[in-house]
């Protein structure tokens, strides 16, 4: 990983194939899914919705683990994150406010931190050790791209050091982060490069589990095939909130 906290891999034949592969079955997988479109019918989330088994082989083609910079380890079912023209749209889902930082922000989050209860207060409940996006068909460069903000894992990491010290390690997941996370991620915004990584078949991204990141408005002109811009994400969990914070 760069000290940028994020890398592109490829173009590289084994992602290819993997993506060529998982395309048909993540076709169908939206199709027959009964989960909404969010957004105003603008993007599917689609959690676990790849039906790739835990060595992330699909439709009989291995995983690409030769051609990334990770040991292999069980995989959970990939996440299909399908962004359409228009995206985002107002929904009655989220508040106004919320909505306005989707539009100019990308809705900038930190993986795994989850907004719980009626207040979403902030928690750290899913310590994913990293971030993989594989392309799954051809979009153009404006069709709602991953967006990062290079050394913001740095950023965080420090924040959150700062702010679980006083606690015992194995309460961390219940300590209530949103203040903490908010002032960092503030941070990031106004110290942080932004960028935009629109991937095709045979790329990945990789993110540093760190890394503060969001997903771009779709530009006006941008296309894609139907039934909009795949990407498939993997983020394998680690062990403990310990380890996610203090492991390199």
């Amino acid at each position: 990983m760069t000290g940028a906290g994020w890398q592109r891999i490829g173009p590289d034949h084994r992602v290819a194939d993997w993506a060529a592969a998982a395309l048909p079955e993540a076709t169908a997988a939206i199709t027959r899914s009964p989960e909404p479109w969010r957004c105003g019918g603008t993007w599917f989330v689609g959690v676990d919705a790849l039906p790739n088994d835990p060595s992330g082989t699909i439709a009989g083609t291995a995983f690409p683990w030769e051609a990334l910079p990770l040991a292999p380890e069980p995989l959970h079912r990939a996440q299909l994150s399908v962004i359409r023209p228009g995206y985002p749209q107002a929904s009655p889902d989220e508040s106004p406010a919320a909505f306005r930082f989707r539009q100019t922000r990308d809705a900038a989050h930190l993986d795994g931190l989850l907004p719980i209860g009626p207040d979403k207060r902030r928690l750290l409940k899913e310590p994913h050790g990293w971030i993989l996006g594989i392309a799954l068909n051809p979009s153009a460069a404006g069709a709602s791209p991953l967006t990062v903000w290079e050394g913001s894992h740095e950023v965080i990491r420090a924040a959150l050091i700062t702010a679980l010290a006083p606690h015992p390690p194995g309460t961390w997941a219940d300590v209530d982060l949103t203040e903490p996370y908010q002032a960092a991620r503030k941070q990031v915004f106004a110290t942080c490069k932004h960028v935009s990584v629109p991937i095709n078949p045979g790329e990945a991204t990789l993110l540093h589990r760190h890394t503060i990141h969001g997903v771009a408005p779709w530009a006006q002109d941008a296309t894609s095939p139907d039934p909009g811009r795949i990407i498939a994400y993997l983020r394998p969990q680690m062990p403990s909130v310990q380890a996610w914070l203090t492991n390199p």
